[in-house]
């Protein structure tokens, strides 16, 4: 059996040795973007399978088809970053490591394969480290009691249980906040990081963050500083996540469809879908794509890819030349409704339905969560939105006016 020697400083730089050495049952982390999280903690878990022999890992991300090109990717990195290549198996069906000279494994599930949480279970060992990746996305707390208590067992003495928890803070109302943050046990370890502690990132990986420092105040915040997203004066304060199946919301008498299109380049598009019960006064968003410096081309590709080719796209009017490429690739796309008191005519219709976001759309809800009135300088909201988490948010309001208000209204 291999052990490693470690050299925190070469491989994995400074900042992390609490986080490395903790052995406490909840070790959760939060940092901005960019700050070897992912990384150290998936060089942790190999160094840990090595050094427990007959302890497993289990990975856990809120839905099973994120899971290899995020921690999957991450893990197979840290083996290589550590020269043990030769005493892993890395496989997708089933996705699973193995470490080949004691038969101990490193599993992937998603929260919603349901029972197979629950009842999973290893044939040499135990599962005793479990890393719950972009942990934001699990809405439901009741979901992680569930996985909490399924991790439970005596285990050889030298040995203990730990969940580590990391994530992205996009948003101070999270359970993550109120749960570890707010009054931490004795139980728990936390730590917030940011990507100043990574020197690894080079000159133009900085100026990125010094970029947003300058330019996105609000999102250098969680991006940059890692700390909670607090948004003062938010927009729409009616919403919620929410499972539901899309079949039986598509079956309710007078629902309708509205498919909608923010274009971006720096900034990212925003494609959003959402179905809209005028009797109920709710709005279901289904579905989304972001994606930041893609082309038309590409992007008309996409729609198609997700489904969607046949449905009439609302676009932003403010780029014709735009909307007309994408109907010269087939793509049914029209101008969103335009007019100087279009944008508040279409917050203040909103505003009267309830938003119920499936927790697939994940960066959806980053940004309704940071969704606010500008201030003037001297830091008093005005009646203009901020354009910073705006991308969304202005896609669906192009889809909901336009269903909704007849074309003869004139919003001058």
């Amino acid at each position: 059996m291999l052990t490693p020697i470690v050299d925190l400083q070469n491989i994995i730089g400074k900042g992390y040795g609490d986080f490395w050495n903790c052995k406490k049952r909840y070790r959760v982390l939060k940092g901005s973007r960019g700050s070897k999280k992912s990384k150290t903690t998936a060089l942790n878990m190999i160094v840990r399978l090595i050094s427990y022999p007959e302890a497993n890992g289990l990975c856990i991300r809120r839905y099973s088809n994120t899971l290899r090109d995020s921690v999957f990717s991450d893990l197979k990195w840290a083996i290589h970053k550590l020269n043990v290549d030769n005493f892993f198996d890395c496989t997708v069906s089933p996705m699973q490591i193995k470490y080949k000279p004691t038969g101990q494994k490193i599993l992937f599930r998603g929260l919603d394969d349901g029972i197979k949480i629950t009842s999973i279970s290893v044939e040499k060992g135990h599962i005793c480290f479990v890393w719950i990746e972009e942990a934001f996305e699990i809405t439901n707390e009741d979901d992680f009691n569930k996985l909490d208590l399924s991790i439970r067992g005596a285990l050889p003495t030298g040995y203990f249980k730990q969940l580590t928890l990391t994530f992205n803070p996009w948003s101070a109302g999270s359970w993550l906040k109120t749960r570890f943050f707010d009054a931490p046990d004795v139980d728990t370890f936390i730590k917030t990081t940011t990507w100043e502690c990574n020197e690894w990132l080079d000159i133009a990986d900085k100026n990125i963050f010094l970029r947003m420092k300058e330019n996105n105040p609000r999102r250098y915040i969680i991006e940059g500083l890692g700390q909670w997203g607090i948004a003062e004066g938010l927009i729409y304060t009616n919403f919620k996540v929410q499972e539901f199946d899309l079949g039986y919301i598509r079956k309710i008498p007078g629902i309708k469809a509205a498919f909608n299109l923010d274009f971006g380049f720096t900034d990212p598009n925003a494609f959003i879908c959402e179905l809209v019960d005028n009797n109920s006064h709710k709005i279901y968003i289904f579905d989304e794509w972001y994606k930041t410096g893609v082309t038309n081309k590409i992007i008309a590709q996409r729609i198609k890819d997700m489904g969607y080719g046949n449905q009439r796209i609302v676009c932003d009017c403010a780029e014709p030349k735009s909307i007309v490429e994408l109907q010269d690739e087939g793509i049914k796309a029209e101008p969103s409704r335009k007019g100087r008191d279009s944008v508040n005519y279409g917050i203040q219709l909103i505003q009267n339905y309830e938003i119920i976001i499936h927790p697939k759309c994940i960066e959806f809800q980053k940004e309704i969560n940071n969704y606010c009135w500008a201030k003037d300088k001297y830091g008093k909201p005005t009646d203009k939105p901020d354009h910073e988490f705006s991308h969304g948010m202005d896609s669906m309001r192009y889809g909901i006016t336009k269903l909704l208000i007849p074309d003869v209204f004139s919003f001058e």
